[in-house]
């Protein structure tokens, strides 16, 4: 693993660090849109008084702390592989190019040591997963490897209510930030009621040290709210990924190619809208992010 030089010497003196996946990148948005997000990402989470930590796989092997030109080029190269926990030993071998999704962005942060990890929207399970068992290997890394993550929720094209169950049985506690209602990715309201809110970034890394001090292992999920300014209309949104399900049906994507085929639909479907609200709830959560790494810090 190579940690750079600036993310090496913040975590040996206690500066806070966030990771950020690189999945998002090279899957999640077009060039040069996932470039200039993901560039705005980490100066969001320096404003914020933090230091970024994209992490990726290149040549086989793991970075954490790419630089922009190594940003430039995953969001721009063809071919890189979605890498989860199952590819990471498959990549390494065969000196590939990999991009990150939450889980594997989570194992490798965790081996790095950083805590605060944060995403647009975590993986879980599918709709009709009851039948198809398209789970996302997210939820298993959140029940095992000590970091915790910022997102807005779990993606919107996903099964809410049974992805929280999952997240249960796995004893990953669930904070929901400043809202009794679990954030729907691009809108904020799911109607889903949620029985832990938390309210400031301290009280969030109060109980990540209360976990991690008594030895409990597995992650943190922090929900985060789309901004009401920048939340969907609900009508609309739903609509583009009723249609964007039927399409995927129809054309026969499954596995993990289903999730960047949705988005991409989706973002045709509302003529750009969902990305704009994509790019500005993945921003939402690194200032929150870069908050409760600092309060973590100084804990």
């Amino acid at each position: 693993m190579k940690i750079s030089n600036e993310v090496q010497y913040a975590l040996k003196n206690n500066i806070p660090v966030v990771a950020l996946e690189s999945t998002i990148i090279s899957h999640g948005m077009p060039y040069p849109k996932n470039v200039e997000t993901a560039l705005l990402v980490e100066k969001t989470i320096r404003d914020n008084g933090a230091i970024p930590a994209t992490i990726g796989i290149i040549d086989g092997e793991a970075i954490v702390g790419m630089n922009p030109e190594e940003i430039e080029e995953f969001g721009k190269r063809k071919g890189i592989k979605k890498v989860s926990r199952r590819d990471l030993p498959i990549v390494y071998a065969k000196k590939l190019w990999g991009a990150t999704t939450v889980a594997a962005t989570m194992i490798l942060a965790a081996q790095a040591g950083i805590e605060i990890f944060v995403t647009g929207g975590i993986g879980g399970a599918h709709r009709k997963a009851n039948e198809t068992f398209d789970i996302s290997a997210d939820l298993e890394e959140l029940g095992k490897t000590n970091v915790s993550v910022v997102s807005a929720g779990v993606k919107a094209i996903l099964d809410l209510k049974l992805t929280l169950e999952i997240l249960e049985t796995k004893g990953v506690p669930v904070l929901s930030y400043q809202t009794d209602e679990f954030a729907d990715f691009y809108t904020r309201h799911s109607g889903i009621k949620m029985e832990n809110v938390v309210n400031t970034p301290l009280e969030v890394a109060q109980i990540i040290k209360a976990k991690r001090g008594n030895h409990l292992d597995g992650g943190v999920l922090i929900a985060n709210p789309i901004p009401e300014e920048d939340e969907m209309d609900p009508t609309i949104i739903n609509n583009a990924i009723e249609v964007a399900l039927a399409n995927a049906e129809k054309d026969g994507i499954s596995g993990k190619d289903i999730t960047p085929y949705l988005l991409k639909t989706i973002v045709e479907l509302t003529n750009g809208d969902s990305l704009e609200s994509n790019i500005k709830l993945v921003l939402n959560n690194a200032k929150l992010g870069a908050k409760i790494a600092k309060e973590l810090t100084r804990l």
